[in-house]
């Protein structure tokens, strides 16, 4: 067995491998670039060496300087997790000739099914169903369109070396597929250093689900079931699952059976997923495998019971698999949902800054939270957007949705914007409560975007409840303040109107042994707490109900947040009510002869100059963040009246790029 591992990435899977190292026994080494110093995965590990400076391309992503961190530390075995070099051919060679352990897969394996391109031509041969398309990059724009027209569109146009969404772009039309394959190429090589893209027919209405395998060097392959991974966006997956609402033993079966049969085809060692395309009819189509542990990982963890990267470190030092097939039991549902630095109210534009609060929820046998933030921490320009990945078990399908609700509530973060009303949106759809899940399950919901009245509505019983319980803590602090003059203490009312989406609501509250009793409106209520003011979290009994409501002041408003919603709430004294009602609505600027920076980032190209006519939909700028790239466009025709930044400028969030007439 190996005595020091080096991980080779950062952020949650680093910290990830390190917490299963040292359950080993195993010494480890984090690595980290000039913006990483202070990040939690250095914190972890038994030392750490500084690889170069802040972009990826000069740090993370630089073979030579893994390699100068391992002679350095003497490690003797180097973890790649996911992303930067884990698929890189060149990186497990390199360390061989070092005498260096990679875990992960042989070179000539990550060649041959790294490439999506090599590995779709060697599925072919092994005689596994394939999605129609082109098996060779396309040349250019027209070579493009060639291929795409041949196949019939939809096309997806898609990154050789690609993966995490990066480098895909589905095209309906001649024009899509030349912009796509722009836009594809670009963030391909920026990326992966890879800049190949090919094109295959776009499958509609699919589940996207994947085969877990494992196998050692001494011939012995199994399959661990499937994961669900149909909600998607832009080629990003959000929530993911296992085992698959849609599949049938029949289907699981003949899936595995499959995968397995694809990796023994190259020899392959280590952990590896092999994504399909599965239709209605579940038709299934080999799409990729990816030599690497995925993101999605500790669902196959909870529901087998393996450490996957406990295996994986014990293949790559010459073990057996401890299990067979047959050994192979899936137990229970288990749900993940990724959590992102992202706005979902502003088209899921990155988000960045410090995590001025951060509280995760507390880990449990039903509750998992991997991460690589902590409070006070950044999230970078640099590198993936994800705060953490929210994991929750179920003895079924109900229960580990039911968790994952629970979990969302009490999921506490500012400092930066978030996905959580997102996610917990999309664990209260009716859709995806019943399983009916394909990989448009996002573009058909949400068809113009996310939107606050897209969030499941509140019992406002519960908000009014919880917002006069917080106003009169502090209305009883207010009263034990000392100094003031015998015979006009403050009393604290008992009588108060809460004002929640505009509209009043009377109020009587009691303190009691064990919390609140209420009237509202006219109505009894019961609240059971041992809430304490300034904790973020309010954690309740309500009429039976057991709530979690994330509770701060904003102003003279108590903001609640609760099953993803956010509200505004003033608690009153009855004539300060009636005098509210009379206060004029301030209007917002008017900010539509204005294009703004939707987020902090990298300002690529502006396509027009002061003077220019523009039509809706033509392209105006692209911004680049967390190596994606965003093109904004005009929302309608106009005159270009004066442009205000420059290509390469770095902006800010709503940062003026230019002006309409």
């Amino acid at each position: 067995m190996f005595k020091k591992i080096l991980i080779a990435n950062r952020g949650e899977i680093a910290c990830r491998v390190i917490k299963t190292a040292r359950k080993m026994g195993l010494a480890t080494v984090a690595v980290y670039s000039e913006a990483d110093p202070d990040a939690l995965h250095v914190e972890m590990a038994d030392e750490s060496v500084l690889i170069g400076p802040a972009p990826s391309a000069e740090s993370y992503l630089v073979i030579e300087n893994i390699l100068k961190a391992v002679r350095e530390t003497g490690a003797d075995a180097v973890h790649p997790g996911y992303g930067f070099l884990s698929e890189n051919k060149d990186f497990p060679t390199t360390l061989e000739k070092e005498g260096v352990a990679f875990i992960g897969p042989k070179p000539h394996a990550m060649m041959a099914m790294g490439d999506k391109i090599e590995s779709k031509k060697l599925a072919l041969k092994a005689g596994v169903s394939t999605v129609p398309g082109h098996t060779e990059a396309v040349r250019d724009p027209e070579d493009a369109v060639k291929i795409a027209n041949d196949i019939g569109y939809p096309v997806m146009l898609k990154a050789s070396a690609g993966g995490g969404g990066k480098g895909m772009r589905v095209a309906w039309n001649d024009e899509e597929c030349r912009d796509g394959l722009e836009r594809s190429t670009n963030e391909a090589k920026s990326s992966f250093g890879d800049d190949r893209v090919f094109v295959e027919k776009f499958i509609e209405e699919p589940h996207h689900i994947e085969i877990q395998v494992i196998a050692d060097s001494h011939g012995n392959t199994v399959y661990l079931g499937e994961r669900e991974c149909s909600i998607q966006r832009r080629h990003q997956k959000v929530i993911e699952e296992a085992p698959s609402p849609f599949l049938d033993e029949k289907t699981r079966k003949a899936m595995g059976e499959q995968a397995v049969s694809l990796a023994a085809a190259v020899d392959y060692v280590s952990a590896g997923t092999v994504e399909f395309i599965v239709d209605k009819d579940k038709n299934f189509y080999f799409l990729e495998m990816n030599t690497r542990l995925q993101v999605e990982h500790p669902v196959t963890e909870y529901i087998t019971g393996l450490d996957l990267v406990e295996l994986m470190i014990r293949v790559a030092a010459g073990e057996k698999l401890p299990l067979s097939q047959k050994d192979v039991k899936l137990n229970g549902w288990a749900i993940e949902s990724r959590v992102y630095a992202e706005d979902p109210f502003r088209n899921f534009l990155p988000s960045t800054g410090r995590l001025v609060k951060y509280l995760p929820p507390e880990e449990s046998e039903t509750v998992r939270v991997d991460t690589g933030v902590y409070e006070g921490g950044e999230i970078s320009i640099y590198y993936d957007p994800m705060i953490a990945k929210l994991i929750t078990y179920g003895k079924d399908r109900n229960e580990a949705i039911a968790n994952m609700s629970q979990a969302l509530d009490a999921y506490y973060i500012r400092g930066v914007s978030h996905n959580m009303a997102f996610l917990a949106a999309l664990c209260a759809h009716p859709r995806f409560i019943g399983g009916n899940l394909t990989t448009n399950f996002i573009a058909d919901e949400y068809p113009d975007g996310f939107h606050a009245q897209d969030l499941p509505v509140d019992d406002p019983k519960i908000l009014i409840a919880v917002s006069a319980a917080v106003h009169r803590s502090y209305q009883e602090r207010a009263s034990m303040i000392s100094g003031q003059v015998p015979g006009h203490e403050r009393q604290v009312a008992a009588d108060w109107m809460v004002v929640l989406r505009d509209e009043n609501h009377p109020v009587r509250i009691a303190p009691t042994d064990t919390g609140y009793e209420l009237t509202i409106n006219g109505k009894d209520c019961e609240v059971y707490t041992s809430w304490q003011l300034g904790e973020p979290l309010f954690q309740a009994e309500i009429d039976g109900v057991d709530v979690c409501i994330q509770v701060e002041r904003s102003g003279i408003s108590y903001r609640l947040t609760h099953g993803g919603s956010q509200a505004d709430i003033l608690v009153l004294q009855p004539r300060m009510s009636e005098l509210n009602d009379l206060m004029p609505f301030k209007e917002p600027p008017d900010t539509s002869k204005l294009l703004l920076s939707p987020m902090p980032g990298l300002l690529v190209s502006i396509a027009v100059s002061s003077g220019d006519e523009v039509k809706a939909g033509e392209e105006l700028a692209v911004v680049e963040a967390m190596k994606m790239e965003n093109v904004l466009r005009a929302e309608k025709d106009a005159v270009i009246a004066g442009i205000k930044a420059a290509a390469g400028d770095s902006l800010m969030v709503d940062q003026i790029i230019l002006e309409f007439e």
